[in-house]
């Protein structure tokens, strides 16, 4: 009697079994990862927030701001330096999309540049703290490679400006790359170090951009004002 009953059973639980498999495990399994998805993100915009409050903030201050223990910021992250490496990454996507969405679909040179640096200074101000904070553990070397994508579509715009005689240095067109990256390096450090005010810094690094690039002061300080408006 009790062999019949199992094997009776044994059908059932094999169809018990697959639908476990096939759906409610797919739908837990599913929501974990959703849970997990959001508990990273969150622990990323938490961590931004306290890093750019307080640049030695600990992962134990870091996990208590975003509501989870420690081991949740250490199962998503294995150090600080690797948080803060993501965090990195995260800004150097948005600043290259910014880079890209500026300057698309405009012809002149000039004006394209303008719009780049606007946009990206738009992401740039929110992210200045955090580069500094950065440079202590992924070196601005890292930070360079990272900006690698960008700096070669300003590579091809500064090249077709020069070409057109839209701009005018001695220096060839990756070399000017570099002169306009620092520069936005050098105006993220000034305003971190209360020289110039951030609502200024965007027009002002987008004028020396371009007359780094040779346009004459009155024509980039003209063009960047009609953007500006």
């Amino acid at each position: 009697m009790h062999l019949h009953n199992a094997v009776q059973c044994t059908p059932v639980a094999q169809h018990c079994a697959s639908r476990w498999r096939g759906g409610t495990m797919t739908s837990m399994t599913t929501g974990s990862t959703s849970r997990a998805d959001a508990n990273r993100r969150r622990i990323l915009d938490v961590a931004l927030a306290e890093l750019l409050r307080d640049p030695d903030a600990s992962m134990d201050q870091i996990a208590r701001a975003a509501g989870v223990v420690r081991r949740t910021v250490y199962g998503h992250f294995p150090s600080r330096e690797g948080l803060i490496s993501t965090l990195v990454d995260e800004a150097v996507q948005a600043l290259s999309a910014a880079h890209s969405a500026g300057r698309e679909g405009v012809e002149d040179p000039a004006e394209a540049v303008a719009r780049s640096v606007l946009a990206v200074w738009e992401i740039a101000d929110r992210y200045r703290l955090l580069v500094a904070l950065a440079q202590r553990t992924v070196t601005m070397q890292g930070i360079r490679e990272r900006l690698g994508p960008v700096r070669e579509e300003s590579i091809g715009l500064l090249r077709r400006g020069l070409d057109e005689n839209v701009f005018s240095s001695p220096l060839p067109a990756p070399a000017l790359a570099y002169v306009h990256e620092q520069t936005l390096f050098a105006v993220m450090e000034a305003v971190n170090d209360g020289l110039l005010t951030a609502r200024e810094a965007g027009r002002c690094a987008a004028v020396t951009v371009l007359t780094a690039a040779g346009v004459p002061a009155s024509r980039a300080t003209e063009l960047v004002a009609k953007l500006n408006d």
